[in-house]
Protein backbone atom coordinates (compact mmCIF):
# COMPACT_ATOMS: atom_id res chain seq x y z
CA UNK A 1 0.00 0.00 0.00
CA UNK A 2 1.15 3.13 -1.08
CA UNK A 3 1.22 5.88 1.77
CA UNK A 4 -0.09 9.57 0.43
CA UNK A 5 2.50 12.32 0.82
CA UNK A 6 2.88 13.92 4.75
CA UNK A 7 2.46 17.65 4.39
CA UNK A 8 4.96 20.03 5.86
CA UNK A 9 3.46 20.87 8.92
CA UNK A 10 3.66 17.03 10.39
CA UNK A 11 7.78 17.15 8.79
CA UNK A 12 8.18 20.20 10.30
CA UNK A 13 6.81 19.19 14.14
CA UNK A 14 8.66 15.69 13.77
CA UNK A 15 12.11 17.64 13.43
CA UNK A 16 11.19 19.97 15.77
CA UNK A 17 10.74 17.47 18.32
CA UNK A 18 13.87 16.06 17.64
CA UNK A 19 15.88 18.69 17.60
CA UNK A 20 14.07 21.34 19.97
CA UNK A 21 15.52 19.70 23.29
CA UNK A 22 19.18 19.30 22.20
CA UNK A 23 18.83 23.41 21.97
CA UNK A 24 18.08 23.81 17.94
CA UNK A 25 15.49 25.79 16.74
CA UNK A 26 13.37 25.35 12.91
CA UNK A 27 12.85 27.44 10.72
CA UNK A 28 10.59 26.46 7.55
CA UNK A 29 10.77 28.17 4.07
CA UNK A 30 10.06 27.31 0.04
CA UNK A 31 13.36 26.41 -1.90
CA UNK A 32 12.02 29.06 -4.18
CA UNK A 33 11.80 31.81 -1.62
CA UNK A 34 15.88 31.20 -1.21
CA UNK A 35 16.61 30.96 -5.37
CA UNK A 36 14.94 34.16 -5.66
CA UNK A 37 17.29 36.45 -3.55
CA UNK A 38 20.36 35.10 -5.14
CA UNK A 39 22.82 34.31 -8.34
CA UNK A 40 21.88 31.51 -10.45
CA UNK A 41 24.89 30.13 -9.61
CA UNK A 42 24.39 29.38 -6.24
CA UNK A 43 20.78 27.96 -6.55
CA UNK A 44 19.35 25.35 -4.88
CA UNK A 45 18.81 22.26 -6.85
CA UNK A 46 15.96 20.40 -4.95
CA UNK A 47 12.43 21.48 -6.28
CA UNK A 48 10.99 25.05 -6.02
CA UNK A 49 7.87 24.67 -3.73
CA UNK A 50 9.28 21.31 -2.01
CA UNK A 51 10.36 22.22 1.85
CA UNK A 52 13.78 23.57 3.52
CA UNK A 53 14.30 23.88 6.99
CA UNK A 54 16.73 26.41 8.13
CA UNK A 55 18.06 25.36 11.64
CA UNK A 56 20.39 26.96 13.86
CA UNK A 57 21.56 26.69 17.32
CA UNK A 58 20.31 28.63 20.34
CA UNK A 59 23.04 29.19 23.29
CA UNK A 60 21.45 26.16 24.94
CA UNK A 61 22.39 24.00 22.00
CA UNK A 62 25.95 23.84 23.94
CA UNK A 63 25.00 21.98 27.13
CA UNK A 64 22.23 19.95 25.85
CA UNK A 65 23.52 18.36 22.63
CA UNK A 66 27.50 19.44 22.47
CA UNK A 67 28.54 18.30 26.13
CA UNK A 68 26.67 15.18 26.00
CA UNK A 69 28.00 14.01 22.44
CA UNK A 70 31.58 14.70 23.71
CA UNK A 71 30.87 12.29 26.60
CA UNK A 72 29.62 9.78 24.10
CA UNK A 73 33.01 10.10 22.84
CA UNK A 74 34.80 9.44 25.35
CA UNK A 75 32.61 6.31 26.97
CA UNK A 76 33.24 4.68 23.53
CA UNK A 77 36.76 5.73 22.95
CA UNK A 78 36.61 7.16 19.52
CA UNK A 79 39.06 9.26 18.01
CA UNK A 80 37.90 12.80 18.56
CA UNK A 81 36.52 14.64 15.44
CA UNK A 82 38.73 17.62 13.12
CA UNK A 83 36.37 20.17 14.22
CA UNK A 84 33.93 19.03 17.79
CA UNK A 85 31.16 20.87 16.91
CA UNK A 86 30.20 20.55 13.53
CA UNK A 87 30.69 17.18 14.11
CA UNK A 88 28.05 17.15 17.11
CA UNK A 89 25.94 19.58 15.02
CA UNK A 90 26.12 17.03 11.53
CA UNK A 91 25.39 13.98 14.10
CA UNK A 92 22.45 15.34 15.22
CA UNK A 93 20.60 16.77 11.83
CA UNK A 94 21.57 13.44 10.10
CA UNK A 95 19.81 11.60 13.47
CA UNK A 96 16.88 14.45 13.33
CA UNK A 97 16.44 13.65 9.03
CA UNK A 98 16.43 10.34 9.29
CA UNK A 99 13.57 9.94 11.56
CA UNK A 100 11.17 12.27 10.69
CA UNK A 101 11.99 10.87 6.58
CA UNK A 102 9.81 8.48 7.07
CA UNK A 103 11.57 6.67 3.95
CA UNK A 104 11.07 9.96 1.39
CA UNK A 105 14.71 11.79 0.16
CA UNK A 106 15.89 14.40 2.57
CA UNK A 107 19.57 16.16 2.10
CA UNK A 108 21.48 18.40 5.06
CA UNK A 109 23.48 21.16 3.55
CA UNK A 110 25.48 22.21 6.53
CA UNK A 111 27.35 26.03 7.15
CA UNK A 112 30.32 25.30 6.12
CA UNK A 113 30.29 22.55 2.76
CA UNK A 114 31.47 24.01 -0.27
CA UNK A 115 31.53 22.38 -3.67
CA UNK A 116 34.56 20.24 -4.62
CA UNK A 117 35.98 21.95 -7.04
CA UNK A 118 34.85 25.43 -6.90
CA UNK A 119 35.05 26.13 -3.24
CA UNK A 120 31.90 27.93 -3.75
CA UNK A 121 29.52 27.73 -0.65
CA UNK A 122 26.49 24.83 -1.04
CA UNK A 123 24.13 26.80 1.04
CA UNK A 124 24.36 30.73 1.99
CA UNK A 125 22.91 30.32 5.57
CA UNK A 126 22.61 33.81 6.10
CA UNK A 127 20.34 34.45 2.87
CA UNK A 128 18.36 31.29 3.85
CA UNK A 129 17.87 32.45 7.37
CA UNK A 130 16.41 35.80 6.19
CA UNK A 131 14.19 33.95 3.64
CA UNK A 132 13.16 31.38 6.59
CA UNK A 133 12.23 34.57 9.14
CA UNK A 134 14.48 33.15 11.40
CA UNK A 135 17.30 35.99 11.83
CA UNK A 136 17.44 39.76 9.57
CA UNK A 137 20.24 39.52 7.43
CA UNK A 138 21.47 43.30 7.73
CA UNK A 139 23.81 44.48 5.13
CA UNK A 140 25.66 47.44 3.75
CA UNK A 141 22.41 48.46 1.48
CA UNK A 142 20.05 48.36 4.30
CA UNK A 143 21.88 51.88 5.47
CA UNK A 144 19.68 54.66 4.57
CA UNK A 145 23.78 56.52 4.92
CA UNK A 146 27.31 55.21 4.11
CA UNK A 147 29.85 55.51 6.46
CA UNK A 148 32.28 53.63 4.83
CA UNK A 149 34.56 54.03 1.55
CA UNK A 150 33.30 52.39 -1.30
CA UNK A 151 36.36 50.28 -1.27
CA UNK A 152 35.57 49.04 2.18
CA UNK A 153 34.52 45.58 2.21
CA UNK A 154 31.77 45.59 4.88
CA UNK A 155 30.22 41.99 5.52
CA UNK A 156 26.81 41.33 6.64
CA UNK A 157 25.43 39.72 9.64
CA UNK A 158 22.41 37.98 10.88
CA UNK A 159 20.57 38.95 14.35
CA UNK A 160 18.27 36.84 15.98
CA UNK A 161 15.32 38.97 17.88
CA UNK A 162 15.71 37.16 20.59
CA UNK A 163 19.24 35.70 21.17
CA UNK A 164 20.84 38.93 19.16
CA UNK A 165 24.29 37.34 18.27
CA UNK A 166 24.18 34.71 20.82
CA UNK A 167 23.53 31.64 18.46
CA UNK A 168 24.67 29.97 15.27
CA UNK A 169 23.86 29.21 12.03
CA UNK A 170 23.93 25.59 11.17
CA UNK A 171 22.93 24.61 7.84
CA UNK A 172 19.36 23.31 6.75
CA UNK A 173 17.64 20.37 5.63
CA UNK A 174 15.79 19.54 2.85
CA UNK A 175 12.69 17.20 2.10
CA UNK A 176 12.30 17.44 -2.00
CA UNK A 177 9.33 15.43 -1.77
CA UNK A 178 7.69 17.11 0.63
CA UNK A 179 5.01 19.86 -0.69
CA UNK A 180 5.46 23.23 0.94
CA UNK A 181 3.37 25.28 -1.89
CA UNK A 182 1.18 26.12 1.21
CA UNK A 183 3.36 27.12 3.45
CA UNK A 184 2.95 31.19 4.31
CA UNK A 185 6.22 33.22 4.38
CA UNK A 186 7.30 35.21 7.49
CA UNK A 187 9.20 38.43 7.02
CA UNK A 188 12.65 38.75 9.24
CA UNK A 189 12.08 40.18 12.27
CA UNK A 190 13.58 43.95 11.95
CA UNK A 191 15.56 43.85 15.54
CA UNK A 192 17.90 46.68 14.80
CA UNK A 193 15.43 49.28 13.54
CA UNK A 194 17.34 52.34 14.16
CA UNK A 195 19.64 53.77 11.47
CA UNK A 196 22.10 53.98 13.72
CA UNK A 197 22.20 50.67 15.49
CA UNK A 198 22.63 49.26 12.32
CA UNK A 199 25.82 51.21 11.46
CA UNK A 200 26.87 50.15 15.20
CA UNK A 201 26.44 46.46 14.09
CA UNK A 202 27.89 46.41 11.05
CA UNK A 203 30.61 48.50 12.69
CA UNK A 204 31.48 46.26 15.49
CA UNK A 205 30.61 43.04 13.46
CA UNK A 206 33.52 43.97 10.66
CA UNK A 207 36.45 45.81 12.76
CA UNK A 208 35.79 44.67 16.63
CA UNK A 209 34.22 40.89 16.55
CA UNK A 210 36.57 39.71 18.45
CA UNK A 211 35.35 41.70 21.76
CA UNK A 212 31.73 39.84 20.50
CA UNK A 213 30.34 43.09 21.44
CA UNK A 214 28.04 43.09 18.04
CA UNK A 215 25.88 40.43 19.67
CA UNK A 216 24.74 42.77 22.40
CA UNK A 217 23.93 45.70 19.98
CA UNK A 218 20.51 45.08 20.86
CA UNK A 219 19.23 43.29 24.28
CA UNK A 220 19.32 39.69 24.16
CA UNK A 221 16.97 37.03 26.88
CA UNK A 222 19.81 34.68 26.59
CA UNK A 223 23.43 34.50 25.85
CA UNK A 224 26.47 31.71 25.63
CA UNK A 225 26.97 30.12 29.25
CA UNK A 226 30.34 30.62 30.90
CA UNK A 227 32.24 27.58 29.56
CA UNK A 228 31.03 28.01 26.34
CA UNK A 229 32.38 31.47 25.68
CA UNK A 230 35.54 30.12 26.82
CA UNK A 231 35.22 27.30 24.95
CA UNK A 232 34.89 29.42 21.59
CA UNK A 233 38.07 31.73 22.46
CA UNK A 234 40.10 29.32 22.87
CA UNK A 235 42.47 28.40 19.74
CA UNK A 236 41.06 26.27 18.10
CA UNK A 237 44.16 23.84 18.58
CA UNK A 238 44.08 24.20 22.43
CA UNK A 239 40.61 22.65 22.44
CA UNK A 240 40.71 19.58 22.79
CA UNK A 241 43.10 19.58 25.88
CA UNK A 242 40.01 21.87 27.18
CA UNK A 243 37.45 19.55 26.38
CA UNK A 244 39.44 16.26 27.99
CA UNK A 245 40.26 15.43 24.36
CA UNK A 246 43.75 14.03 22.55
CA UNK A 247 44.55 16.16 19.80
CA UNK A 248 43.55 14.37 16.37
CA UNK A 249 46.59 12.97 14.06
CA UNK A 250 45.25 15.67 11.22
CA UNK A 251 45.55 19.82 11.61
CA UNK A 252 42.90 20.83 13.68
CA UNK A 253 40.25 22.55 11.49
CA UNK A 254 41.06 26.34 10.76
CA UNK A 255 39.20 29.11 12.41
CA UNK A 256 36.12 30.33 10.31
CA UNK A 257 36.82 33.78 9.41
CA UNK A 258 34.59 36.50 8.56
CA UNK A 259 33.07 35.63 5.51
CA UNK A 260 29.29 36.22 3.46
CA UNK A 261 28.37 32.79 3.97
CA UNK A 262 30.00 31.62 7.64
CA UNK A 263 30.30 34.26 9.54
CA UNK A 264 31.46 34.51 13.58
CA UNK A 265 27.59 34.32 13.81
CA UNK A 266 28.31 30.53 13.29
CA UNK A 267 30.67 30.27 16.56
Amino acid sequence: MVMPPRGWYAVLQSLQQQLSPLGFECYPFQVSWYNEQIGSAFHLQQPPGSLAVLVISAPGMYDRAFLPFLEGLKERMEAPPRDPVDSCVAFYLDQAAKAVCGGDPWVVLHDYDVEPVSRRPRILVQTAAHVAGAAFYYQRHDLLEDPWSKGTKIYGVCMHPHYGGWFALRGAIFFPSTDATSLTRQPAPDCVPSQQDRVLLLEKFNFHWQDWTYRDVIPVEERYSEGQRVYFATPPAERYSLLGLPSPTSSPAPVKTLSATSTHTAL
